[in-house]
C-alpha cells in the first residue's frame, strides 16, 4: 500500500465513523417526537451524502424524473455492495422505508434506530413471519403514503444477478402501487464485498420505467418478478445467475 493510500485511509475512516455516530444519534433523538420516520429519513439522506463525499464517491443518477414525488412505489434493485443503500438514499427524492434482514434489528443501537425509523425486519427462515412482513410492507405504503425499497436477491451478489424472491411483487400488488426497477453500477468497485475500505470512484443509479400493478392479482407475482429481474439485469448490466 502506498503512503498516500495509508494517509487517505487514516483520515477517511474516522470521518466516516464520526458521521455515522453523530447522524445516527441525531436520528434516534428525533424519533422521540417524530413517529412517522420522515425526519429520520431526511437525516439518513444527509448521512448517505456525507458517506459518499468522504469516501470520494461521485454518484450519477439517470432518469430519476420517472418518479413522481406525489406517488408511492416499491423500489427494487440489484445488491452488489454495502454502498448500495447509501447510494439509493442519497439519490432517490422519495420518503421510503426498506426491508432488512432480521439480524440487523438485533444489533444494539442500530436495531433500535431501524425500528423507530419505520423499517421492517425480514425473517427469511420463517415463511409465515416473512409473509406477515410483506403484508406489513403493503400496509405501510397504504397508511403512510411512503415507498418501500427491497433488494430481492436476498443478499449481496458476488458477480451475477441471483434469483429474485417474490416479496417485492407481492407488496406492490397488495398495495396497488407501481413497482420500479433500479440498476446500480460501480458500487462493488468502490466498496468490495468483505472489505471496509472505500475506493474513490464513480457509481451510477439508473431508474427504470415504473410498472403499474393496479390491475394485477397476487397470482401475477411470479411473472412480475421475472420481468423485474430482466429489467434490473439490463439496467445494472449484470448477467443472470441461473
Amino acid at each position: 500500500m502506498k503512503w498516500a493510500d495509508v494517509l487517505t485511509l487514516v483520515y477517511r475512516a474516522p470521518a466516516i465513523l464520526f458521521a455515522t455516530i453523530f447522524m445516527g444519534s441525531l436520528s434516534l433523538i428525533t424519533s422521540l417526537w417524530d413517529k412517522t420516520g420522515n425526519t429520520q429519513h431526511r437525516i439518513a439522506r444527509g448521512w448517505s451524502r456525507m458517506l459518499l463525499t468522504v469516501g470520494g464517491v461521485r454518484a450519477e443518477v439517470v432518469n430519476v424524473e420517472r418518479l413522481n414525488p406525489a406517488r408511492s412505489y416499491v423500489l427494487v434493485s440489484n445488491h452488489a455492495s454495502l454502498m448500495d443503500t447509501p447510494l439509493v438514499l442519497a439519490s432517490i427524492p422519495l420518503q421510503f422505508r426498506f426491508l432488512a434482514k432480521l439480524g440487523l434489528f438485533k444489533i444494539p443501537f442500530l436495531g433500535t434506530h431501524l425500528r423507530r425509523a419505520g423499517h421492517l425486519p425480514v425473517e427469511r427462515e420463517n415463511p409465515r413471519a416473512s409473509l406477515k412482513t410483506m403484508s406489513d410492507g403493503a400496509k405501510l405504503i397504504r397508511d403512510r403514503k411512503v415507498s418501500v425499497l427491497l433488494f430481492p436477491e436476498g443478499g449481496r451478489s458476488e458477480k451475477n444477478l441471483r434469483v429474485f424472491k417474490e416479496g417485492a411483487a407481492y407488496i406492490a400488488i397488495k398495495a396497488g402501487v407501481p413497482i420500479v426497477p433500479l440498476g446500480i453500477v460501480g458500487t462493488r468497485d468502490v466498496l468490495p464485498m468483505h472489505s471496509s475500505r472505500f475506493q474513490p470512484g464513480v457509481v451510477r443509479l439508473l431508474v427504470g420505467e415504473p410498472i403499474e400493478t393496479a390491475q394485477m392479482t397476487i397470482r401475477d407475482r411470479g411473472a412480475l418478478t421475472e420481468t423485474l429481474r430482466a429489467r434490473v439485469s439490463e439496467l445494472s448490466e449484470t448477467p443472470y445467475e441461473e
